[in-house]
C-alpha cells in the first residue's frame, strides 16, 4: 500500500502557525517567538526545530542542501535530506551557492551566503541566560528589561576560570543592539558570518518551541569586554591537507599510520569544490 502525505509532510494549517512565528521572529530581530511545536517522525532533539522550519517554508522550485557539523553525508544530514526529498521532490545539491533553502546542524558554510538564500540552523537550547537562570518566566522578564547581567558574569567566570572566554561553539551575540541570544552551537568562528549577512538566517529549537531569526543586513555583535576581545579559533596558519585552503574552520584529525595530526576542511562541500578547481 502506497501512503501519499501532503506536500512538505505536514497540513497546510501547521504550515501556516510556523510561517506566523517565523514572521514575527523577522520582525523582532533576535525575539525568540513560542510556537505549537510537531510532532515529527524524528526524535526531539535531532533537529526537529529545523526541519519544521525547512517543511514550513520550502517550496517546489526551491534547491535544497542539509550539512551537519560541516557535512553533507553525516547520518543525520542524510535522514533529514531524505524525509524532506521524499516528501516534496524538490532538487538537492551540496553546492552552497546553488541551493535557496540550506539546513544545518553546528556551522554556517564556508561560501558566503547570497541575496535570497535562507540558512536555517538547529538549535537545541534557544535560551542564551538559561545556566544563569533556570526559570522560563524570569528570562522573559530580564529579556524584556535588557537585564543581561547573567550574561556578562557567565563570560567573566570563564574568564577567571580559564584566562579566556573560552567558549568553544555557541558564543551569545547582541542582535540589533537589543536582545541576547544563543546563535546554536556554530564555533566562535563562525560568529561573524551573522553580521550583516546578505541571507535570511532562521533558528528553530523543536523541544524548546522557539523560532528566532537574523534578517538580511542586521547587526550582530559578540559578547566580549573592551579589554579581553572576543576571538575567533586560530589554528596558527595551519592548511587543509586536500585542498590547502586556510582561513576557514578546520578540523585537526590524527593520522594513526604515520603518528602525527593533520588539518582538514571541515565543511566537506567547500573542501570538495577547491579540489575539483584545482584538478581542471
Amino acid at each position: 500500500m502506497q501512503i501519499h502525505y501532503n506536500f512538505a509532510f505536514f497540513d497546510e494549517g501547521s504550515k501556516r502557525e510556523i510561517r506566523r512565528a517565523t514572521l514575527k521572529a523577522i520582525a523582532i530581530p533576535g525575539y525568540q517567538v513560542p510556537f505549537a511545536s510537531r510532532e515529527m517522525p524524528i526524535g526531539r532533539g535531532w533537529g526537529t526545530g529545523g526541519l519544521q522550519l525547512t517543511l514550513s517554508l520550502i517550496g517546489k522550485k526551491d534547491v535544497l542542501k542539509v550539512i551537519d557539523q560541516g557535512s553533507d553525508e553525516s547520518v543525520n544530514a542524510v535522514s533529514i535530506k531524505k524525509l524532506i526529498q521524499d516528501t516534496t521532490g524538490v532538487e538537492t545539491v551540496e553546492e552552497t551557492s546553488k541551493a535557496t533553502l540550506i539546513q544545518s546542524r553546528h556551522r554556517i558554510p564556508e561560501v558566503p551566503l547570497q541575496p535570497g538564500q535562507i540558512l536555517v540552523l538547529q538549535v537545541p537550547i534557544p535560551e542564551p541566560l538559561r545556566q544563569y537562570e533556570p526559570s522560563e518566566m524570569e528570562t522573559k522578564k530580564l529579556h524584556g528589561e535588557k537585564d543581561y547581567v547573567g550574561a556578562w558574569l557567565m563570560l567573566f567566570e570563564k574568564i577567571m576560570t580559564y584566562g579566556s572566554m573560552s567558549s568553544g561553539a555557541d558564543h551569545p551575540v547582541m542582535i540589533h543592539d537589543r536582545y541576547v541570544m544563543a546563535p546554536s552551537p556554530i564555533p566562535k568562528f563562525d560568529n561573524p558570518k551573522l553580521d550583516f549577512s546578505e541571507a535570511l538566517i532562521l533558528l528553530g529549537a523543536g523541544r524548546e518551541k522557539k523560532i528566532y531569526a537574523v534578517p538580511p543586513y542586521t547587526r550582530v555583535v559578540s559578547l566580549a569586554f573592551e579589554d579581553v576581545p572576543f576571538q575567533v579559533e586560530s589554528f596558527h596558519d595551519n592548511e587543509c591537507r586536500q585542498c590547502g585552503a586556510q582561513d576557514v574552520f578546520l578540523d585537526e584529525l590524527f593520522d594513526a599510520e604515520n603518528g602525527h595530526a593533520y588539518y582538514q576542511c571541515n565543511d566537506s562541500s567547500y573542501c570538495l569544490t577547491r579540489m575539483n578547481q584545482q584538478t581542471r
